[in-house]
């Protein structure tokens, strides 16, 4: 029974404190995503060269003849597409933009409205992020290549994106700031759990680790009595 609640007790602190290293980290990554920094002019340089979450500017037109729609993006627990319209910058680098999320429809035959805009020389800001990706490899669904646009897609690879649009295309996609017209919901956060939850986490981890103590004394006051 020592070893055992010896090897227990070990494990639960350490989960504890694993989880809680965890809440630190992602605690700084939050607090950077929400600083409110004056969006950066990248230059000759692409999305691929700045940090992650980075806020750029960036000039040029879109290209809303050729769209995806990325499926299984839910919002508030219901579920949805989130759009990626292509732009190209002024330097001539073709750039993923996500739009925002739009809700399922009901039925798969009958895609969203994807609103108007126009290939005219415009101004936007956002933060620069990864393609989204599945956890699993069954959750992939690349673009299909006879359908028409917008074409639907669950967790492509650039790889896949850039081979049916036919350009070269920027690994990293940019998330539009959610005051820039022409967009749909973009209520943007970082990927994974909040830390609060890891901090929330890692308290159980230590409380199970209380009553494991607790329990082991009372056990053995009780034989010794």
């Amino acid at each position: 029974m020592t070893l055992a609640t010896l090897v227990l007790l070990g494990s639960f602190l350490g989960l504890g404190r694993w989880q809680w290293q965890r809440g630190e980290a992602k605690q700084e990554v939050w607090a950077e995503y929400r600083r409110d920094a004056a969006p950066m002019a990248p230059g000759t340089r692409g999305l691929d060269e700045l940090p992650r979450f980075a806020r750029v500017e960036l000039r040029g037109r879109f290209a809303p003849e050729r769209q995806f729609l990325l499926e299984n993006r839910s919002h508030k627990g219901r579920p949805g597409y989130e759009v990626l319209t292509p732009f190209v910058t002024e330097s001539g680098r073709w750039q993923l933009v996500n739009r925002g999320w739009l809700p399922f429809t009901g039925y798969r035959d009958r895609l969203p409205d994807l609103g108007e805009i126009t290939p005219e020389l415009t101004r936007i800001t956002g933060r620069v992020d990864e393609l989204p990706a599945a956890g699993l490899a069954s959750g992939r669904a690349p673009p299909n290549l006879t359908q028409d646009w917008p074409r639907l897609t669950s967790f492509p690879t650039h790889s896949e994106l850039q081979a049916v649009l036919g350009q070269k295309l920027e690994r990293r996609i940019l998330l539009m700031d959610p005051d820039l017209p022409g967009g749909h919901v973009r209520e943007w956060q970082p990927p994974g759990l909040d830390p609060s939850r890891h901090f929330s986490y890692a308290i159980q981890w230590w409380g199970f680790a209380v009553v494991l103590l607790v329990l082991y004394f009372a056990l053995n006051f009780r034989k010794v009595s």
